[in-house]
């Protein structure tokens, strides 16, 4: 047919790499520990024990954990081991920082683990949209782990991507 519309995008090699899909099922939560010390800005171990002892950890059920301190005060890095160390039994992943840390902790454990054999010698776009809080470092990491490999790599949408590597 003469005239006939052709989707190239649907027709090409081309691999859409969408990190929102790895996007794993779970509370991300934020436990600022500013409460459990004195006047919010002073340690004292006996009291800090002791809140870590009578809270309830069960809270962090399959959970994702950033634990954090909002205020001034100068935390000695075991107290954040100790309540990790309470966290650990329950949440699937803790770590110190805020949300973004977490968020960034999550995605470079599941890029880690990402098998990129299906991308070899193929143009990939990293799908750029995403309604998710996928953080800005995974397109860093994914871009590193699929360039390994790829023939090229763009980022955005198949109809307006923006070629960020292409193999020599």
């Amino acid at each position: 047919m003469e005239g006939e519309i052709v989707n190239r995008v649907a027709n090409s090699k081309l691999v859409t790499f969408d990190l929102e899909a790895l996007y794993p099922a779970g509370d991300r939560i934020l436990l600022d520990i500013k409460d459990w010390l004195y006047e919010g800005l002073i340690l004292r171990e006996k009291e800090f024990r002791d809140f870590v002892s009578k809270h309830h950890w069960e809270q962090y059920q399959d959970a994702f954990v950033a634990v954090t301190c909002s205020t001034d005060a100068i935390v000695p890095g075991w107290a954040y081991m100790l309540v990790a160390s309470h966290l650990n039994p329950f949440a699937k992943r803790v770590v110190k920082g805020n949300l973004e840390v977490l968020e960034t902790s999550i995605y470079q454990a599941i890029i880690d683990q990402l098998d990129v054999v299906e991308f070899t010698d193929k143009p990939v776009i990293i799908k750029g949209c995403s309604n998710k809080p996928v953080p800005e470092n995974a397109y860093l990491m994914a871009v590193a782990k699929i360039q390994t490999v790829a023939k090229g790599v763009m980022y955005g949408e198949a109809c307006s991507s923006v070629p960020i590597y292409k193999k020599k």
